[in-house]
């Protein structure tokens, strides 16, 4: 009778790992693929196919959608460890407004907004984790940069190239702000003044921690990836 007892036992169990690991070698690949592609990238500013500036630069300007290969868009990269490997990952939204004031070539005051619940990446069980547990959207919706110092638009290019700027200003993530100072890449484009950069950050900076539960592991350093196309008002 023992016998018998140990053996159902011993079947149940062995039923029990075989379980586990079918359910592991099924899942396994479906988790993997999740954490292991790209996601979405907001890209840098490029000058192919700009025009001359058609447009002075003193007065009032908005965030617009922009030209497609340059249209408005703001994300993030982070790199994320897995068992085997470590790969980036990035997420991204158009969904974004702001407004800047020219006077004198000189950028004098910007507010930039993210909503931050339209951040997507090309995984959804992804971007219901990123939102809900790293961002916790449904508390902090909406990201933002504001100028903080003056800065000078004088030697950007009025041919179609790109130049450079350094903008300061509070970057507020979250429920925390931070001063950032960032070399931005600017582009006068017709009508248009397109700014990029990727701003580094440290995601503990901002409260941006991950659960021990994700299986992956989430790298502290980060960028914020930042391109915006401003139209005159």
């Amino acid at each position: 009778m023992k016998n018998l007892f140990y053996n159902r036992k011993l079947v149940v169990s062995i039923f029990v790992v075989l379980i586990l690991v079918l359910t592991a070698v099924a899942i396994g690949p479906i988790v993997y693929s999740l954490f292991k592609s790209g996601g979405v990238k907001t890209e840098p500013v490029t000058a192919d196919g700009a025009k001359a500036a058609s447009t002075p630069l003193d007065g009032s300007w908005s965030v617009a959608k922009g030209r497609a290969d340059n249209h408005t868009s703001v994300g993030f990269t982070f790199d994320e460890v897995l068992p085997a490997e470590r790969t980036s990952t990035s997420g991204s939204t158009t969904e974004v407004t702001g407004q800047a004031e020219i006077s004198d070539s000189t950028l004098e005051s910007a507010t930039i907004t993210v909503n931050m619940d339209a951040l997507t990446t090309d995984k959804k069980v992804r971007d219901q984790n990123m939102k809900s547990k790293l961002f916790k959207t449904s508390d902090f919706p909406e990201s933002s940069f504001t100028l903080t110092k003056p800065a000078s638009l004088a030697d950007v290019p009025e041919d179609g190239t790109i130049g450079s700027v350094k903008l300061t200003g509070d970057l507020t993530i979250k429920d925390k702000t931070q001063e950032i100072t960032h070399e931005f890449d600017v582009l006068r484009d017709g009508d248009d003044i397109v700014i990029g950069g990727d701003i580094p950050i440290n995601r503990l900076d901002y409260n941006v921690e991950t659960p021990d539960m994700l299986a992956a592991k989430v790298a502290e350093d980060g960028e914020i990836n930042l391109r915006i196309s401003l139209n005159k008002d």
